[in-house]
């Protein structure tokens, strides 16, 4: 059977609206001959798909978070899966590797785990440790079962390896080449900083607010999260209106735009677990392929790829008097700024999702031979 006849099934627990990784992956399959579905849930304020070369599915679900949530999501896929053909199913994450796994072996299919995250290393489980040994129950149960997995970072490979004695790829959150024009911001008004991604626990998001106060210039936040409301009111609180907007959800393509159009990105953790520890986020090499220099937290994936690259200015934690400092510098320092610019450009040469994608197809063309 050749690749055109062959479906795969990625699954993910989101509403696929704003998903850049698995947009990518499914891109790439169906570029890679592969018919590909990406099944994720239908939630109360989700918007129109944008329609794609792939098939897109969104379950509709009573719950929306919590136990409930996971229980009926994952029900409802298993019973979707169960009337579907395909010959690989992937499940992102534990959240959906029960269905995934417990069809795909009915099915006799190729089963892939594709983790983009330490998933019981995330803050919000990591504080919760009956909620915490359950993740690590299905983790156990179900992982050593895969025939292919991979994850975003060397970092996590190694951990994942080391507890399930298998081999885990790696298939990095590098967007697509688009080398950017290097140009004088210095002298573009109004300058403003960028942070892109959830607004949730250990993303040093609170001490960002806060060092607005000593900071020249605006910050916007582009995503939403558990913590948006509480994010609202500390910005509230610190009359820092007028310096800091939050924009929402964005569509893939107006971020593009928007980190285009920055003058710094902030990609910042709080060392909450191994999961944000060992990341490799997208918002990082967003930042580098749109040519804008960042404020990033030293932790080792990010350590060795500014050491390849600089184009990054690392702090060791998200205390304001790392932050402002950091940021004064990018905003003062114009020879500085260039040299990282510079840097990003050359940088987005190597990483970017063209070179990523052939290790992809790579991966699954030996899976599915």
């Amino acid at each position: 059977m050749d690749a055109i006849n062959k479906k795969i099934i990625l699954t993910v627990t989101n509403d696929l609206t704003y998903d850049q990784r698995m947009q990518r992956i499914c891109r790439s399959l169906y570029s890679g001959g592969y018919s590909v579905e990406l099944v994720g849930r239908e939630k109360p304020n989700s918007v129109a798909l944008k329609t794609e070369s792939f098939k897109q599915t969104r379950l509709l679900c009573w719950f929306h978070k919590g136990k409930l949530f996971y229980l009926e999501y994952n029900l409802r896929l298993f019973f979707y899966l169960l009337f579907t053909r395909f010959d690989a199913v992937c499940a992102i994450d534990l959240d959906t590797i029960a269905a995934a796994f417990c069809v795909g072996r009915i099915k006799r299919a190729k089963l892939v785990y594709d983790a983009h995250e330490y998933f019981t290393e995330v803050p919000e489980v990591v504080r919760r440790r009956r909620i915490q040994k359950v993740w690590q129950w299905v983790e156990r149960a179900f992982v050593p079962l895969s025939d292919l997995s991979y994850t975003v970072s060397q970092g996590l490979a190694a951990l994942f390896e080391a507890q399930y004695h298998q081999k885990f790829e790696v298939i990095r959150n590098v967007p697509y080449l688009k080398v950017p024009v290097q140009n004088e911001k210095v002298d573009i008004p109004p300058r403003f900083i960028l942070y892109q991604g959830s607004l949730n626990e250990g993303r040093g998001l609170e001490q960002l607010i806060a060092a607005m106060a000593s900071i020249n210039c605006t910050l916007k936040l582009a995503g939403e999260g558990d913590l948006s409301e509480e994010l609202r009111r500390l910005t509230v609180k610190l009359h820092l209106q007028h310096k800091v907007e939050f924009l929402g959800y964005v569509n893939p393509e107006q971020l593009k735009q928007l980190t285009s159009s920055a003058y710094i990105g902030i990609n910042i953790l709080e060392n909450k677990g191994l999961n944000y520890y060992h990341s490799l986020a997208n918002k990082f090499f967003d930042y580098l392929q749109a040519g804008v220099p960042q404020v990033c937290i030293d932790f080792p994936e990010y350590k060795k790829i500014n050491g390849e690259n600089q184009v990054a200015l690392l702090i060791k934690n998200t205390s304001i008097h790392e932050i402002i400092p950091a940021v004064q510098r990018l905003l003062g320092d114009n020879s500085f700024y260039s040299q990282l610019q510079s840097n990003c450009i050359r940088g987005a040469l190597k990483l970017n999702w063209q070179e990523e994608e052939k290790k992809l197809l790579s991966l699954y063309n030996e899976l599915l031979r």
